[in-house]
């Protein structure tokens, strides 16, 4: 981990930061952990941009939690303190740069505090839960760790009245984690997690220590296929949710689906082989993707009610 939050914030909690130098904080950060979604918010006015940073910083500060530590014990007081600093910055209480940031973006945006609460509780299951029985069980995780931060970001964004703009954004952030899932098999195994569900695991013959084993065969092509066209049907609801944003907002977003869903296209085309080389877009096909998803946001119809 380049850029250990856990450590920043301990050193700098007694620091005082002016909302300008929390932000440029977060951005840091941002850029650091994760460049596809640095650029994506780059095309977003200032307030919303930097919001968006504090957003993701608190959601890469609580992620490292338990991807980056292995004691059980640290996870647990980790986990404490993210929700007594989350409350803290609801009530007031700003401490370090990532909280004197949102807090400030709390107060322009008035970001539901339960958005926030859930993400935790899904960063949470991490913890505790390592195999998924059911798509439901799996589902619950997903709309927490990700469907959350979908939420988040439309409060920042705010969006136009519509009877199921809700269940749009569910939709993406759900599209997101199972392509997350998907490209990622390896890296979860290495750290004993399997986020396949069982039964469907075993409608493809397989087992969860068939996924820990990291074998590719054509049982685990079957059942990654059928992983991808649960994504693809969650993408194309989710992406109902794009004309119900203003322009620069929508830009940002169809960037955010559509880079995730070009990982997936790539996926497809690799004959769902997540297994020999990790998934991913190089610099030139990552800022082509961009513009391309930019534009095509622009062009966007209005929204429809059904």
């Amino acid at each position: 981990m380049a850029f250990d939050v856990l450590a920043e914030l301990d050193a700098h909690a007694d620091e005082r930061f002016t909302p300008e130098e929390a932000y440029a904080w977060c951005k840091a950060y941002t850029k650091d952990r994760a460049s596809n979604f640095y650029y994506a918010f780059t095309i977003l006015p200032a307030q919303k941009r930097n919001a968006i940073y504090a957003a993701y910083a608190f959601s890469g500060y609580v992620d490292d939690i338990a991807d980056e530590l292995t004691d059980r014990s640290r996870q647990e007081k980790e986990i404490a303190l993210a929700r007594e600093r989350l409350e803290g910055c609801y009530a007031g209480s700003r401490q370090g740069p990532l909280f004197i940031a949102l807090g400030d973006a709390v107060d322009r945006f008035s970001m539901p505090q339960q958005h926030f609460e859930e993400l935790v509780n899904g960063v949470e299951m991490d913890f505790t839960i390592n195999r998924y029985e059911t798509w439901d069980d799996l589902r619950q995780y997903c709309y927490r760790v990700a469907s959350m931060v979908g939420h988040i970001c439309v409060s920042i964004f705010g969006a136009k009245p519509h009877p199921r703009a809700e269940e749009f954004a569910t939709s993406m952030g759900i599209g997101l984690q199972i392509v997350n899932i998907m490209r990622d098999v390896k890296e979860d195994a290495e750290r004993g997690r399997v986020y396949f569900p069982t039964e469907e695991l075993a409608a493809h013959g397989l087992t969860p220590e068939d996924i820990l084993a990291c074998d590719y065969d054509e049982r685990f092509r079957s059942m990654l296929a059928a992983q991808g066209e649960r994504a693809h049907r969650y993408f194309r609801r989710g992406r109902h949710l794009l004309p119900l944003l203003d322009v620069r907002s929508r830009m940002c977003v169809n960037v955010l689906q559509g880079v995730y869903f070009e990982l997936l296209q790539r996926i497809e085309e690799r004959n769902y082989d997540v297994l020999s080389e990790r998934v991913r877009l190089n610099g030139r096909e990552k800022a082509s993707a961009i513009a391309r998803l930019w534009g095509s946001a622009a062009l966007l119809g209005p929204a429809r009610s059904g």
